[in-house]
């Protein structure tokens, strides 16, 4: 979901909203709250700034065997993922079935033996999963925000167990959020401190990356570069982020440019 420039209020969930303008398809929870944003010319474009940041998982999983995604919304991560890292498998786990029918309104491919989208609550889902994901990104929201469901620290712990060694976990939290703090606390305790977020990447959306590494393991070059992101700040330090996001979005979409990033 992308931030607004102030946070909305909080209201009961209502039906999501379609709207198309120009070349632009978005999905709404909220009116001016866009969750996702479909170019109708390039149906798997990248459009969303925060959507481009979460994909620098690769820079630390840069081949997975398996993706999983919390929350499906107009499908951008899941198509992008599907398009582009054709050695992947991609499961997406979505709560409420009137989001899964507007999958066809989004170009969301259907199931097959490389993806799937199910329809379940994905912190029971995540309860039952064991070493299975490479890659977990969670963007799951409801009405009022980040549901507590997919913040407290036995659902991080769930997920630090459904992730394989050396994954990632991604999470998409507004910086505005009251609750970011405890948030980005329960992390750091559940991944032995290995989590960092790229600052300035995505406006008001703070992703954080979480690496899951065996007991006492001493961290891995991609694990300290992360960490250091930790203490970086300033316009500065935004806009360089901001153009890694982009440089690995590029080098996906068009590998034989630069050399494909998943090599």
């Amino acid at each position: 979901m992308q931030s607004t420039p102030d946070p909305a209020p909080a209201t009961t969930a209502a039906a999501p909203r379609v709207l198309t303008r120009g070349g632009l398809r978005t999905l709404e929870f909220q009116p001016g709250l866009i969750q996702s944003e479909m170019c109708l010319a390039d149906p798997d474009r990248l459009v969303l700034a925060y959507a481009r940041a979460m994909m620098c998982f690769v820079l630390f999983q840069p081949r997975p065997a398996h993706i999983v995604m919390v929350g499906l919304g107009g499908g951008s991560l899941a198509k992008f993922c599907y398009r582009y890292l054709p050695h992947s498998r991609i499961t997406v786990v979505e709560l409420r079935a009137d989001v899964i029918a507007l999958r066809a309104q989004f170009a969301i491919p259907p199931d097959d033996e490389r993806f799937r989208v199910v329809h379940a609550d994905a912190s029971r889902y995540l309860a039952g999963l064991r070493a299975a994901a490479d890659v977990l990104l969670v963007d799951g929201f409801d009405g009022d925000g980040l549901p507590p469901a997919l913040s407290s620290a036995s659902f991080y712990a769930d997920c630090r167990r459904a992730l394989r060694p050396g994954g990632v976990l991604v999470a998409n939290v507004f910086s505005y959020d009251p609750q970011y703090p405890a948030v980005l606390r329960r992390l750091r305790a559940c991944f032995q401190q290995r989590v960092g977020s790229f600052y300035g990447i995505a406006g008001n959306n703070r992703l954080l990356f979480a690496l899951k590494t065996s007991p006492g393991a001493p961290p891995s070059p991609a694990q300290r570069a992360l960490q250091r992101t930790v203490h970086r700040r300033g316009p500065a330090w935004g806009l360089a982020h901001r153009v890694l996001a982009r440089w690995t979005v590029f080098r996906l979409r068009w590998p034989g440019q630069l050399g494909s990033i998943t090599k």
